[in-house]
């Protein structure tokens, strides 16, 4: 069946959408000989597929990858970055970082920490980060000053941010004093900054935040000792298993 060259490209690990579409545009990538435009089809079982004059064939798509990094702050969620700052796949060693295809599963602002995915699976990358797949994310909040009940309550029922009211969420507190509170919030949905926007609506400002979890994939090592900022793991069996069983 005929589907868009650059989801054939994502869905065999080749590169994320948004890479695969660049990858088009630059006119590295042929079908049977022929510089394939964006949007243009291709069907994988009869037309034959090339990049860079590399012809794409099963023997040779990329390992599938599942990695978990801890991002630290001043790194991007990207692959690359036009301001030439640090990304997520800078932080891989080059048998991981070249030629694979990996790419991140959503983003963390530049200032946020925490556990991302990254993958070459792109039909993994599609459905996590569609809509109507509700994940849940646990994040560490720092707020300056000392959250009170009715911003508390206001948090976990949604509030407006742009003209939509955010889904409810699990926010409880795990230390305060009178300068600052800490915070535990599970989200199920990943607006833009969302963390930050709700907390400004409220008139609080973040002053640190960190994903702990995706779902029940935990920030740790083999040891189960914290996986440290800048370093990364492979999932487990047991955690491609409860990926899998989140999205069918």
């Amino acid at each position: 069946m005929a589907e868009r060259v650059q989801k054939i490209l994502a869905q065999w690990g080749i590169a994320s959408r948004r890479r695969a579409e660049e990858m088009i545009v630059a006119g590295r990538v042929r079908r049977n000989g022929k510089i394939v435009q964006l949007g243009e089809k291709a069907d994988p079982e009869k037309d034959h597929l090339e990049i860079d004059g590399k012809k794409i064939e099963p023997a040779n798509r990329p390992q599938r990858l599942y990695i978990l990094i801890n991002k630290p702050i001043g790194v991007v969620s990207t692959c690359k970055d036009p301001q030439n700052r640090p990304t997520v796949i800078d932080l891989l060693p080059d048998s991981l970082a070249s030629e694979t295809g990996l790419h991140p599963v959503g983003r963390l602002d530049i200032n946020t920490t925490g556990a991302l995915l990254l993958t070459n699976d792109g039909q993994l990358t599609l459905t996590l980060t569609h809509p109507r797949y509700h994940l849940p994310k646990t994040y560490r909040v720092w707020l300056d000053g000392a959250i009170d009940r009715l911003a508390l309550q206001r948090w976990r029922e949604g509030i407006l941010l742009e003209g939509k009211k955010t889904l409810p969420a699990q926010v409880e507190i795990l230390k305060q004093t009178d300068q600052k509170t800490l915070l535990e919030v599970i989200l199920v949905e990943g607006r833009n900054r969302q963390i930050r926007c709700v907390a400004e609506e409220l008139g609080y400002h973040v002053l640190k935040l960190h994903r702990s979890a995706i779902g029940r994939i935990q920030l740790n090592s083999g040891n189960n000792s914290p996986l440290p900022l800048g370093h990364y793991r492979f999932l487990t069996l047991d955690e491609l298993k409860y990926l899998t069983s989140q999205i069918n």
